[in-house]
């Protein structure tokens, strides 16, 4: 079986930081694309970045280039620096796993297979 799980989130006020990390483990095959998506209630999830480990390369939405950051400091290890937060930001921030290489700028969650159980980020004014 796959386990994956996120950790790092907390409330921060407008323009402050934060990172997030997820750790997986369990998984047989060689892991293809490490994603990160959010979701607010009633509302879809939505792709925020990704990175490819077949060509290293990182994806970000259009409404967090810029400011946050993909990187792998483990193998089993995947990060992702929040800066100058806004109150749009606020979601609970799922680290998502696959085999297959579908990253991109556009992400979409069905191409994913192994998920955590999220972790929640607050920006307050």
């Amino acid at each position: 079986q796959v386990q994956v799980a996120e950790s790092g989130g907390g409330s921060v006020q407008v323009g402050g930081s934060l990172r997030l990390s997820c750790g997986f483990s369990g998984y047989t095959y060689p892991h293809k694309c490490l994603a990160w998506f959010r979701q607010e209630i009633g509302r879809e999830r939505e792709g925020v970045a990704a990175r490819s480990t077949r060509t290293g390369r990182n994806y970000y939405a259009a409404s967090v280039k810029g400011r946050f950051t993909i990187s792998q400091d483990a193998q089993n290890t995947v990060l992702l620096e929040l800066n100058s937060l806004q109150p749009d930001d606020t979601a609970m921030y799922y680290c998502a796993v696959d085999s297959s290489d579908k990253c991109a700028d556009t992400l979409y969650s069905r191409d994913f297979h192994y998920w955590g159980q999220g972790t929640q980020v607050t920006v307050s004014s």
